[in-house]
């Protein structure tokens, strides 16, 4: 049976990679809908190859650069009615665009009572609490794409309400485990990029690098198996072969593992309870050699901190994270702050930031706008 998507986010790493499980198994699925940014000319091609039923750019002005060159058959729009319409067509709502404006998509998919595929941690981070109450109220499903909550949900049967002691996240460590502050406070955009076992898209390597990813997922963990923070363990595993574990009442541990891949969870999110061939090499379980757990420190790392600390306040605190942390990292690639500063940045934001509950878009629009605004006002103070 044929099964359509809506892609969001379709020129990223993550969205390149739907395609490529696409054309792997275009017997199987269709995009029938297709997002991007600004990335006019990958886009074109993108549409050029799938001829998908809609197509949208955010930015107007890109969007118009190629407006005469889209094929025949396909609807194309840019700018605001792309989050408007984008999700209205397939069966799943497959969310891979970067930052806080994945939120929208999201809830607009929910309202469309669309299944989700969510490789956007912004979501969560931001808008948990309401947009888990969304689902339930919809009835719509979540499948999450995250190498390590999809591990955590493979581990638990592809259930997010299974019952279990204890969720343990993996994390590669970056480049950077073991760093003093003096030596961190040298670290260049170039070496920072420069991921050890993974290869994503430039914010997600910098969060890597920092650790805030690994607090945007304990965070993420926590809305999508409704659970308390105490009952989320954080582990350094450099190899990146096991993508994170969990704990059952017996002591029993169950462990998702393979190269570092993303095209796996991709992949399983759009097929799962069944499992295709995903092209990816079997593990050499003689040649691995050594498979190391080593501790995450929370103090060890400022932004891993932060996020926990913003976990903990609750409400639209974790929203203010992402983003000031978005500001951080675009102006530490811009080599205006240093890598500490992207910390400290980070702080300043959450100290300025006005408690508010999270129930609504406007709120945590709000909350996102202004924290921007601070950490845009420290940069101008202490960058570089």
């Amino acid at each position: 049976m044929m099964k359509t998507i809506s892609l969001i986010g379709s020129t990223g790493s993550i969205g390149r990679q739907v395609c490529s499980v696409v054309r792997r198994h275009s017997e199987r699925f269709k995009i029938e809908s297709m997002v991007a940014n600004s990335s006019a000319e990958t886009f074109l091609k993108q549409v050029q190859e799938f001829k998908p039923t809609f197509a949208a750019l955010a930015s107007e002005e890109a969007g118009k650069s190629i407006a005469e060159r889209i094929p025949q058959g396909t609807r194309f729009v840019c700018g605001e009615k792309a989050v408007e319409e984008a999700t209205s067509y397939g069966d799943v709502a497959f969310i891979a665009a970067t930052g806080f404006a994945g939120l929208q998509y999201t809830l607009k998919a929910i309202e469309q009572k669309k299944d989700i595929a969510l490789a956007n941690k912004e979501t969560l981070v931001c808008g948990g609490e309401l947009v888990m109450n969304k689902i339930k109220g919809a009835g719509v499903r979540l499948m999450p794409v995250d190498s390590e909550h999809s591990a955590l949900w493979q581990a638990l049967n592809f259930r997010l309400n299974a019952p279990f002691s204890r969720l343990i996240i993996t994390a590669s460590g970056g480049p950077f485990y073991g760093y003093t502050k003096e030596k961190l406070a040298g670290v260049t955009p170039a070496s920072a990029l420069k991921h050890p076992t993974w290869q994503m898209g430039a914010k997600i390597t910098i969060d890597s690098a920092t650790l805030l990813n690994k607090g945007f997922e304990v965070i993420e963990a926590k809305w999508l198996y409704d659970t308390p923070l105490e009952k989320i363990q954080t582990v350094v595993q450099p190899e990146s072969i096991i993508h994170s574990m969990v704990e059952f009442a017996d002591g029993g541990v169950l462990a998702q593992m393979s190269y570092p891949t993303m095209e796996l969870p991709i992949q399983l999110a759009l097929t799962y309870p069944e499992r295709l061939d995903c092209d990816l090499k079997p593990l050499d379980f003689v040649s691995l050699g050594q498979i190391r757990f080593l501790p995450l420190e929370r103090k060890a790392f400022p932004c891993y901190d932060l996020a926990l600390t913003a976990a903990e306040w609750g409400d639209n605190y974790p929203c203010a994270l992402n983003g000031a942390g978005e500001i951080a990292v675009r102006a530490f690639l811009q080599e205006k702050i240093g890598f500490l500063q992207i910390a400290e940045t980070i702080g300043y934001a959450l100290e300025k930031t006005e408690r508010a509950k999270a129930t609504s878009y406007a709120v945590l629009q709000q909350t996102d706008a202004r924290a921007r605004v601070y950490a845009k006002e420290y940069i101008a103070k202490k960058g570089i």
